[in-house]
C-alpha cells in the first residue's frame, strides 16, 4: 500500500469518471440516511480502461456516514480508504473480487475528503461532507500534540485487530494444506504489524524476564533468521514464511507456527487496548519505522524467502506517516517550515514506491530480488534517509512543546 501527501483533485476529474452529477444545483445526489447514518456505496469493477472505483454519491451530510464496499470484478483494487489530508480516517483492505460487501462507519464534520482506491484508473475521488464542521482544535500546541497522540491510539488498535484477523486467515489457509493459498494469506497478513511495530515492540509476557525471548512478543511474532535465538528457535511470521516459500510445503510444525502466531497476536491486541502514547512516542516511532526500512527492507533481510520486502517497506512508511499526521496540527505551530519539508519528503518516498507496484504480485509490489536490490537499493535508501533525517528532529520538538 502506498500513501501520498494528498491534494484534492479537480472536480472535473470526478466528472470524467461518470460518478457524480457535475453542475447540478440539486441536493438529490446527497447520500440517503438509514438509522441516522448517511449511506454511501462504493463499488469496485473492471472497466475497459482499467479498474474503476465507483461511488453512488460524492456528498453526505455531516454526522455518521457508513461506507459499504463491494468488489465485483476489480482484481487490481483491493483496498478503499477515506482520507482527510494525509490522515486515514477509515479503511478496508484485502477486498478480493467476489467477497461479501464490507462496511465502515465514521462520524464526519463538514469539509473536503477523498476516497482513495489504490490501483484504480482514477485512484482519488473527492468526497464532500456538508453542514457544520467538527470543531477544529483550538488549544495550545501541547494540547494539540496530546490530542493527536490520543487519536493515534485508535489507529494502533485498528491495526492490531486487523492483524489478528489476518493471522487467523493465515492459520486457516495453512491448516487446509494449500500452499498457494497460504502464501497469499501470508502476504495479506503482513502489513498490519509493519505499520505499528515500533509502537508495540518490547512487550514481555507475564512471568518472563525481559531478556528471555521465550516471552518477548516481538520475537515470537516477528523474529527472523538474522536474530535467531537458538534457545527459543523459530517462531511467528517468518517461521511460516520459510516453510511456505523456501520448503514450499506445509508440515505439522508449520501448522503449529501458524497457531502460535494467532495466540501471540491475540495477546498483543489485548495489551494494545491499554496502550497510551505521548507525542514524543509517536515521533520516535515514526523515525524507528524508517530505520526498519533501512535495516530490514532495503537490505532484503526481512522477507528472505517470500521477497515481499517492498510490501513491508510501504507499510512501514504508511505507519510513519500516520504517526506524523497525528502530530501535524501541533507541529505546524512549532515549525511550519519543517512540516512543509517533511510533507515533501514523504511524497518523494511514496512516489519512488509507486514505480514498483505490481497488482499481479503478492502484496501488490514487485518481488525484491537480489537483482532489484543491486540496481535500486541505494536509490531507495537515499530517498528514505532524506526523510529520516528530518523526522528525527520531531521527538525533541514534541517533548518540549
Amino acid at each position: 500500500m502506498s500513501r501520498k501527501a494528498i491534494s484534492v483533485a479537480a472536480l472535473t476529474a470526478l466528472c470524467l469518471t461518470g460518478l457524480a452529477a457535475c453542475g447540478s444545483e440539486s441536493d438529490d445526489s446527497a447520500a440517503p440516511k438509514k438509522k441516522g447514518a448517511s449511506q454511501v456505496a462504493v463499488k469496485l469493477v473492471s472497466g475497459s480502461d482499467g479498474d474503476v472505483c465507483e461511488l453512488d454519491t460524492d456528498t453526505a451530510a455531516a454526522g455518521p456516514v457508513t461506507f459499504t464496499v463491494a468488489n465485483e470484478s476489480a482484481a487490481g483494487v483491493t483496498e478503499v480508504e477515506l482520507m482527510d489530508g494525509q490522515k486515514i480516517l477509515g479503511e478496508k483492505e484485502n477486498l478480493a473480487p467476489g467477497l461479501p460487501e464490507v462496511t465502515f462507519t465514521l462520524t464526519l464534520g463538514g469539509g473536503d475528503y477523498e476516497v482513495y482506491c489504490p490501483g484504480a484508473a482514477e485512484e482519488r475521488i473527492p468526497f464532500t461532507v456538508t453542514g457544520e464542521a467538527a470543531a477544529a482544535p483550538t488549544g495550545g500546541t501541547a494540547e494539540l500534540l496530546a490530542a493527536g497522540a490520543k487519536d493515534y491510539t485508535g489507529y494502533v488498535n485498528t491495526q492490531l485487530d486487523a492483524m489478528v484477523t489476518g493471522v487467523e486467515n493465515l492459520r486457516k489457509a495453512v491448516d487446509s494444506g494449500d500452499v498457494a493459498a497460504a502464501q497469499q494469506a501470508y502476504a495479506d497478513a503482513r502489513p498490519f504489524y509493519e505499520k505499528i511495530e515500533s509502537d508495540v515492540e518490547g512487550f514481555v509476557m507475564e512471568g518472563f524476564d525481559p531478556t528471555d525471548n521465550k516471552g518477548n512478543l516481538d520475537y515470537l511474532i516477528d523474529m527472523r533468521a538474522s536474530n535467531l535465538d537458538e534457545a527459543v528457535g523459530w517462531s511467528g511470521f517468518h517461521a511460516v514464511e520459510r516453510d511456505l516459500f523456501e520448503a514450499k510445503k506445509i508440515t505439522d510444525q508449520t501448522k503449529k507456527y501458524a497457531a502460535d502466531l494467532v495466540t501471540n497476536a491475540t495477546l498483543l491486541a489485548e495489551i494494545g487496548k491499554s496502550l497510551e502514547f505521548k507525542p514524543e512516542d509517536l515521533a520516535n516511532g515514526a523515525a524507528a519505522l524508517l530505520e526498519e526500512v533501512q535495516s530490514g527492507k532495503i537490505t532484503g533481510e526481512e522477507e528472505a524467502y517470500s521477497h515481499i520486502d517492498l510490501v513491508d517497506f510501504a507499510n512501514n512508511v504508511e505507519g510513519a506517516q500516520q504517526a506524523y499526521a497525528a502530530l501535524r496540527p501541533g507541529l505546524e505551530k512549532i515549525d511550519a517550515e519543517l512540516v512543509t519539508t517533511i510533507d515533501a519528503r514523504f511524497t518523494a518516498v511514496i512516489d519512488d514506491l509507486e514505480g514498483y507496484k505490481d497488482p499481479e504480485a503478492l502484496g501488490g509490489y514487485q518481488p525484491y530480488t537480489a537483482e532489484l536490490k543491486a540496481s535500486d537499493g541505494k536509490k531507495l535508501s537515499a530517498t528514505v534517509q532524506s526523510l529520516q533525517d528530518v523526522l528525527g528532529r520531531l521527538a525533541e520538538k514534541a517533548a518540549t512543546a
